[in-house]
């Protein structure tokens, strides 16, 4: 049986949780910070999870191993 590749782009992005759902960190919040609220620097801080099955679907074919 073929090795599966596992997508490097993809794998840098997004993580699975143990239920199985991706994890994914937010974007907007490493630079140029001083012209955005505080409030939102913050909820960019947090992960957030992706919840189109169709997406998901999509990513952990590209995630072949979790």
């Amino acid at each position: 049986m073929p090795k599966l590749k596992t997508k490097k782009g993809v794998t840098k992005r997004f993580r699975l949780t143990k239920k199985g759902k991706i994890k994914y960190g937010h974007c907007s919040k490493s630079h140029l910070a001083t012209g955005k609220e505080t409030k939102r620097l913050r909820k960019l801080r947090r992960s957030d999870t992706i919840d189109s099955p169709k997406d998901t679907k999509y990513l952990k074919r590209m995630l072949p191993y979790g």
